[in-house]
């Protein structure tokens, strides 16, 4: 098996989760059926959103690539980056490096493809939003999207940065007023589009039709390593 290298901190609690969902999902009965992991935990990494809305705060490129080298360099085959936005500079990255570089938002498209469905809704960061990330990703696999309204966006964002990442219980009035702009507009599917929202998903059930990027990217680390995965989670969406 190829070992996992995981640049991460972006936030820290969602790279442990990611660690904990590779664990659950390989169909290991012993230590060493499963595969092996570098983690970088690396919370200094600059916000992404902050510098995808103005160009002015710091990049957090320069700290990604040296990330994405020190896995490498550690003998890692494949790396991925439990952090939606910071696909925003997925090609620089996957460029600085001769190893796999697994695309969450991509394999979360397909895996909406796959299922059958035709028009997801996405919940993210709004610098993912802004960035079209996953509309054309959607797009590219053939699929219809919406996004909140700019108040729905805004109750996403609280949901985000102040609560989840600030440590307080999330407020899941705003989850589900969000979520319900989206299906009026005829989405057959939710996508969570920032980890925040899957440690949401995690410690509450949020019922039938929602799809999370963080388990897409596990289910994807499992396989692209080589271990084998449990036959409960070829299906992803609730």
């Amino acid at each position: 098996m190829k070992t996992l290298g995981i640049i991460g901190g972006m936030g820290p609690m969602a790279t442990a989760y990611l660690l904990e969902l590779i664990i659950q999902m390989t169909a290991a009965k012993t230590d060493q059926e499963h595969l092996g992991a570098v983690v970088l935990n690396n919370p200094q990494v600059p916000d992404r959103t902050a510098f995808i809305l103005d160009e002015a705060n710091p990049s957090p490129l320069p700290v990604l690539e040296g990330m994405a080298h020190a896995l490498e360099n550690l003998g890692c085959g494949v790396l991925c980056a439990p952090c939606v936005t910071s696909h925003y500079f997925y090609q620089e990255l996957a460029g600085c490096v001769k190893v796999p570089f697994l695309h969450m938002v991509e394999e979360t498209a397909k895996e909406l493809q796959a299922a059958g469905k035709r028009k997801a809704g996405i919940l993210a960061t709004t610098g993912t939003v802004r960035t079209g990330l996953f509309q054309g990703a959607l797009e590219k696999q053939g699929l219809g999207w919406a996004v909140p309204s700019q108040h729905g966006q805004e109750l996403i964002m609280s949901l985000i940065y102040e609560d989840i990442k600030a440590g307080r219980q999330p407020n899941m009035g705003k989850f589900q007023r969000a979520s319900e702009e989206l299906f009026d507009q005829g989405c057959d599917s939710v996508i969570l589009g920032c980890t925040e929202l899957s440690l949401v998903k995690k410690d509450t059930p949020l019922g039938h039709g929602y799809l999370d990027a963080l388990e897409v990217l596990s289910k994807r680390c499992v396989q692209a390593c080589g271990a084998p995965l449990k036959p409960e989670f070829e299906a992803l969406i609730s």
